[in-house]
């Protein structure tokens, strides 16, 4: 029994085997022979597409979060609170304020913000001296407004 080979060849192209079986027995090279690859995708590959595919989401939101964003504008005009203000009597201290203002909460904690609302350079305070409380605080017993002061 004898194969059948059969070639095609211009001039112009190398010959073309259709018996893929006799290919081999003419000589010709396997690189014009038609490549049938099929893909397949692994387990750890599709994890690695996958974590690929995350990370590029990742990006992209992180971007768009980044120039997306409203941004803070800075202006030379004053903001209006009202805050209350409490006149500190003769003898009081700044403890002795915000204990009035809220006994159940931690003196030094409210003194705190009261030295840092004022720009005070210590908790020393001065009798008639109206000291600005947290706003939290404006409705509390022996807070007045600014309105009230003349401020």
């Amino acid at each position: 029994m004898s194969a059948s080979i059969t070639t095609i060849s211009t001039p112009l192209t190398a010959p073309v085997v259709r018996d893929v079986a006799s290919a081999v027995a003419v000589g010709v090279p396997a690189s014009t022979q038609p490549a049938r690859t099929r893909l397949r995708l692994t387990r750890r590959g599709r994890a690695v597409f996958g974590t690929l595919a995350t990370l590029f989401v990742i990006g992209g939101l992180a971007i768009a979060a980044m120039f997306g964003g409203s941004q803070a504008v800075a202006t030379a005009e004053s903001g209006s609170a009202d805050f209350g203000y409490v006149v500190v009597q003769p003898g009081d201290s700044l403890w002795s304020v915000a204990s009035a203002i809220d006994s159940s909460v931690d003196p030094r904690d409210l003194v705190a913000e009261i030295v840092m609302l004022n720009q005070l350079d210590g908790s020393g305070v001065q009798a008639g001296q109206p000291i600005a409380v947290p706003l939290r605080y404006a409705d509390a017993p022996g807070v007045v407004s600014a309105a009230e002061l003349g401020l």
